[in-house]
């Protein structure tokens, strides 16, 4: 009895169990091309953001090249009170967070600004040109970038010209700390507004023109129409971008950072980014680099899930 039903039930599993793996074999050999074009973010998301995941213990390790990552003797938490019992690392992480308010604060409404600013252009031409001087910085090296920076603020460059010409008197505006969260956060926007507002263009562009009929029907001006239609037809994008910004609250991209700063600018200069670059790369201390940016994992997840929360109570729009 035991063996026949068990028979029974093996049998009858198999019909069941061919539709799905049919069905799948069908939607792969359809869509085979749309999963070819998938197959690289796969990859490379695979490759460096998911296996890189295996290193995080060398967060809690003493790294030994000979023995390796598995190899490695565990210390705990060793690298992690070292670097909160350091003075110092307030400070990183005040100017951590200084400077990703000040970006947020400037660089996040700019691309919005500046889509908006498209939108309203009516001539097709002027606009198309508009839109491709704006994305072309995009496409310009962080070191190149720098360099320019570089030139331009030299005592002879071209900002101190145009300061001697007004009657001014020309600085070394790189080694003042008071002056270097302002030059990296005009130099993210002047390279990336652009390239940021095309998501912000083509959240413009799915408002349908009906609703912006209905609101002139109604009596609506300009910049009634502008409040009522156009802000809150781009008003879920704008609410998906910020929280994802929020993610990455206590860390910036250091790589500008690093081409520009120097021991006069620490004081502002210097952030989590870099000092992780100092002690990993050139004082080999791998363990206690890795322990400092899980750290800043650990803060940017719990930023972006209260954030999801507070948006999912105040609006309909969330991360999940």
């Amino acid at each position: 009895m035991g063996l026949a039903g068990s028979k029974m039930d093996s049998t009858a599993r198999v019909p069941m169990q061919r539709p799905l793996i049919a069905r799948i074999l069908r939607a792969l050999k359809r869509d085979k091309y749309l999963y070819l074009m998938a197959l690289l973010p796969l990859v490379y998301f695979v490759l460096f953001h998911y296996w890189p995941m295996y290193g995080l213990q060398l967060a809690f390790k003493e790294f030994r090249a000979g023995r390796g990552i598995t190899g490695s003797p565990f210390v705990g938490l060793k690298h992690f009170r070292e670097f909160f019992s350091n003075p110092y690392s307030y400070k990183l992480i005040r100017n951590t967070i200084v400077l990703r308010l000040y970006q947020l604060s400037v660089g996040f409404p700019a691309p919005i600004l500046l889509a908006l600013l498209l939108n309203e252009i009516g001539h097709d031409g002027f606009k198309r040109i508009v839109q491709t001087s704006s994305y072309l910085p995009h496409f310009i090296s962080t070191v190149v970038v720098c360099s320019m920076i570089v030139s331009f603020l030299a005592t002879d460059g071209l900002i101190n010209t145009l300061v001697r010409s007004l009657g001014g008197t020309p600085r070394p505006w790189l080694v003042f700390p008071e002056w270097f969260r302002t030059i990296i956060v005009a130099s993210d926007v002047w390279q990336g507004a652009g390239w940021h507002s095309i998501i912000y263009l083509a959240a413009l562009t799915s408002i349908s023109p009906e609703m912006y009929e209905a609101a002139a029907i109604d009596g609506a001006n300009r910049w009634q129409r502008f409040l009522n239609v156009t802000l809150p037809g781009i008003a879920p994008t704008v609410t998906i971008m910020l929280l994802l910004r929020m993610g990455s609250i206590i860390s910036v991209e250091y790589q500008k950072i690093l081409l520009l700063y120097s021991g006069a600018t620490y004081e502002t200069a210097d952030v989590l980014g870099t000092f992780i670059y100092r002690r990993g790369i050139e004082g080999a201390s791998f363990g206690f680099a890795t322990a400092v940016g899980l750290f800043q994992s650990l803060v940017g997840l719990v930023f972006i899930v209260s954030a999801n929360a507070l948006a999912k109570k105040i609006s309909e729009t969330s991360l999940w």
